[in-house]
């Protein structure tokens, strides 16, 4: 029985209107056949289980690989604007006091230890690992921000 399903699969993958594109199954239009109908997959019952049944070729979609779509490119002031607010919603800090040239220790009172949670949470907004080495030198938003546009070659 799962021999027989199987055969059909490999069968309707054989067909000249179906390829395999990079690992996935891409349906493409055949320019020769756009007058015929589309009509859509239907079930069959067997004795044991329902299988699939391809009634006609699909010949009126022309469908490729996935693409899939990504954020909007970055630049120096969105890197800015994100630091900023995760830094704003950062409890130990006063919103007020905060300002993109402000020490964490110096000016805003923070100790190492809410300087490694404030790089964690970049960590986690940006989607990148910053090295303990790097991060101890992070000690203000401004440098954060040049650090972030460097790894991710935003330059303007």
């Amino acid at each position: 029985m799962a021999a027989r399903v199987l055969q059909q699969c490999v069968r309707s993958l054989a067909r000249p209107s179906l390829r395999l594109c990079s690992g996935t199954l891409a349906v493409r239009a055949v320019a020769a056949r756009t007058a015929a109908p589309h009509r859509p997959l239907s079930f069959a019952a067997d004795s044991r289980r329902t299988r699939w049944l391809v009634q006609s070729q699909i010949s009126s979609v022309g469908v490729s690989c996935r693409q899939y779509g990504d954020l909007p490119p970055l630049s120096l002031e969105t890197i800015k604007d994100r630091v900023m607010y995760v830094l704003k919603l950062y409890d130990k800090i006063n919103p007020e006091k905060l300002q993109t040239s402000s020490h964490f220790m110096k000016d805003l009172g923070l100790d190492s230890l809410d300087q490694v949670e404030i790089i964690m949470a970049m960590e986690d907004e940006f989607g990148f690992e910053i090295p303990d080495a790097e991060a101890e030198k992070l000690m203000t938003p401004a440098e954060i921000v040049q650090y972030i546009a460097d790894k991710k070659d935003v330059y303007e």
